[in-house]
């Protein structure tokens, strides 16, 4: 026994001592060397593929497992031996030499069927359901509906809205259930066959194949993409396992109902519903969700108002649906008896046509919804939200339709100044709700909302404020003297061109003249009742008597009623005649304060809101006192019998407390009136927007004071309705 010595490797043998560079890893070596930004971006890993973390996955659990079954394997390593193949076979003849035994195909079998499970097994473990879903898959339009609770308008990027499970009727649920997956709530999640045979088309013909689960559909819907390979279809189906294993069957249906594509721009059962039909999916019946489930197969093959052939398609799929929801047991033959005609659908999806006059209550309605609930505007876009708006239908169409033909008559009178006419009108309940506005001709080329633009003077429609702050405050005549009660009976110099007085004497203007009043027409009334004076709309009593109440409780008693601060003009005189300029919808709000007996409710455009279903906090405007109730019903008597005077024979007919505006410079003319609980303010002004902001004089494109067209609106407008 001689005692050998290995020779030393050649200097080429891969076994030789690699040092590595100094300071690498060796004690006392200096810091590795700075790595530029440059250098260190083009270092960063890529995101790791699945199949590469499954690779990793089976190193770090396998390693515990081969420790334990090592001893087994040497035990085992003989009897794997025996079943080597030997080629040619030892003992065989002719083609049998190289054919493997039955041990071997025996244990090749139990061997690949192990390595597949140990392999799904690690790959279930290894498979995580994504915490971010599909930013699309989330996303849906805002709807908006009229106060009668039917659908208005819808804005966003995407007609998706989610619904309650509980709110979708069950025939609702298992017509899409019969139709795509009947053994939904028996399956694993997924369906082995439907992915074999998808399998099998994607790598063999390049082609899909349906089959998945509803499980299978939502996890592509909203954690995946659509694309078509295998990859895809094996983590799709990872994540159905999983996900089946840890939500119930009833929130993936909810899911899977809320966005699926069911074409029209729509997602979810409840935007087809509305696309399709115009009505809830609470609304459905059985065969209109046969119908709609036969869109998930493809809406672009089955939407019958595109060709003939869809219409086929889609009454064939119908009807089978039909059929196996009997079938399966969810419908009854005598229920399935009542549908013999195919339920048609609508030629086009009615949430598109929202209408040129709908975008200015859009806007309105937007604005306030997202400061009554504190939404931010990420989470508005997001969408999911419901508004319930207060506007009245038929009074937005009777508005719309008066303005539209003023206008007309306009161009047509006078086509030169009718072109830079303006028309702002609003409708608004003595409780807040804004029921009716006109914003425009048209939103698209006129962004601004003529109903809620603070433009022009409000001129002797302001009158009642100045009528209300007196009765409220009392006056003061005489300097040091307390303040003393006025009434409508209180009697005022109505000449023209009395001039105006402070406690102190009379008041001069900056140019150091004495200010002096006048009435429209220089016409004179000689000693006047305040009532009176506001009925014949005589001007000289209330300069004088905003004076005497004091113009800082003039503006206090507007804004109470109404009037935003900002529209307020300044505190001379002036203030008196409507030097302020308040919108269409506060004049309308300020008038229906009188009419609530003096609390004024602040206008709001919207009653409630809800997301996907659940009701959302809000402020809603509380009624505060503005005046006394006593000096509302003074107001509004002064003001019915200035209607009375000014158009009896309407009058006759019903109890309306009205008043028309003018100013001296003819700038706007206005006509505020309130009938049944209801104040709607019209005014009719010139600016030519291509060359300033400063209003026109209207030179008769506004009529009248007999016979004016923001009367002529108002009372075309509200006869209809009230």
């Amino acid at each position: 026994m001689q005692l050998k010595v290995p020779a030393v490797p050649p200097a080429d043998e891969t076994m030789q001592l690699r040092v590595p560079p100094e300071g690498f890893g060796i004690p006392g070596g200096s810091e590795k060397p700075p790595i530029s930004s440059k250098q260190r971006k083009s270092r960063k890993a890529p995101r790791p593929s699945v199949l590469a973390r499954l690779a990793t996955a089976f190193r770090l659990r396998l390693a515990p497992l081969a420790a334990v079954l090592a001893p087994l394997l040497a035990r085992a390593l003989p009897y794997a031996r025996r079943l080597r193949p030997q080629y040619p076979r030892p003992g065989r003849v002719g083609w049998r030499r190289w054919v493997p035994s039955w041990r071997q195909w025996l244990g090749g079998f139990f061997a690949s069927m192990s390595l597949s499970t140990l392999f799904l097994v690690v790959a279930y473990a290894a498979t995580d359901i994504p915490d971010n879903l599909n930013s699309y898959a989330t996303q849906q339009d805002n709807v908006y509906f009229w106060a009668d609770g039917t659908p208005m308008a819808r804005t966003g990027w995407v007609q998706r809205q989610a619904m309650p499970l509980k709110d979708i009727p069950e025939d609702v649920r298992w017509a899409v259930l019969a139709a795509e997956n009947a053994s939904f709530y028996s399956d694993p999640g997924i369906s082995f066959k439907g992915l074999s045979r998808a399998l099998f088309r994607t790598i063999g013909q390049g082609d899909t194949q349906g089959g998945s689960t509803i499980t299978q559909q939502y996890v592509k819907n909203v954690y995946l993409n659509q694309n078509q390979t295998v990859s895809r279809k094996f983590t799709e189906a990872m994540i159905s396992l999983k996900l089946d294993n840890q939500m119930s069957k009833d929130d993936i249906l909810e899911g899977y109902l809320n966005t699926s594509w069911f074409g029209r721009g729509t997602y979810g059962i409840q935007r087809a519903a509305q696309a399709y039909y115009g009505k809830d999916v609470s609304q459905l019946n059985a065969s209109e969700a046969a119908f709609l489930a036969s869109l998930l197969k493809g809406a672009g093959l089955y939407d019958p108002t595109l060709n003939s052939a869809n219409r086929a398609r889609a009454v064939e799929r119908w009807s089978w649906t039909l059929d196996r929801m009997v079938e399966i047991g969810k419908l009854s033959k005598a229920e399935r008896a009542k549908y013999t005609k195919f339920p048609e659908p609508l030629k086009s999806n009615p949430l598109y046509d929202t209408g040129e006059q709908t975008d200015y209550l859009v806007e309105l309605a937007s604005q306030y919804a997202r400061k009554a609930a504190h939404l931010s505007d990420k989470d508005w876009d997001l969408g999911g939200y419901q508004i319930y708006t207060t506007f009245d239908r038929k009074r937005v169409t009777a508005l719309t339709d008066a303005v539209t033909k003023a206008r007309k008559q306009a161009l047509k009178d006078d086509p030169k100044k009718a072109k830079a006419a303006h028309f702002g009108a609003a409708s608004v309940a003595t409780d807040g709700r804004i029921l009716a506005v006109y914003g425009g001709p048209d939103h698209r080329t006129q962004g601004y909302n003529e109903s809620n633009a603070t433009t022009v003077p409000a001129g002797s429609a302001f009158m009642p404020f100045v009528y209300a702050a007196g009765l409220e405050n009392g006056v003061v005549k005489k300097r040091d003297e307390p303040r003393q009660e006025v009434s409508g009976q209180s009697l005022y110099d109505g000449n023209d061109g009395v001039l105006v007085t402070t406690p102190e004497g009379p008041y001069w203007d900056r140019n150091g003249k004495k200010v002096a009043a006048h009435n429209d027409g220089k016409q004179s009334y000689g000693q006047i009742s305040l009532h009176r004076a506001l009925a014949l709309s005589v001007n000289t009593p209330f300069m004088q008597l905003g004076m005497d109440t004091g113009l800082d409780k003039v503006k206090e008693t507007a804004e109470a009623a109404g009037l935003l601060p900002s529209s307020m003009g300044p505190q001379v005189p002036a203030l008196s005649l409507g030097n302020s300029t308040p919108s269409a919808i506060r004049m309308a709000g300020g008038y229906a304060t009188f009419a609530a007996e003096g609390r004024h409710t602040e206008p709001y455009s919207v009653r409630r809101i809800t997301h996907n279903g659940s009701a959302v906090p809000m402020n809603r405007p509380a009624a505060k006192r503005a005046v006394g109730a006593d000096v509302a019903e003074e107001v509004t008597s002064a003001l019915m019998d200035s209607y009375r005077v000014a158009h009896p024979a309407a009058a006759a007919t019903a109890p309306v407390a009205g008043k028309a505006g003018t100013n001296d410079k003819d700038t706007a003319s206005w006509f505020v009136g309130t009938a049944k609980s209801v104040s709607t303010a019209v005014v009719v002004y010139r600016i030519d927007l291509t060359k300033s902001l400063e209003p026109l004089p209207l030179e008769g494109i506004a009529g009248t004071s007999a016979d004016s067209v923001p009367y002529g609106i108002w009372s075309r407008a509200t006869s209809p309705v009230g």
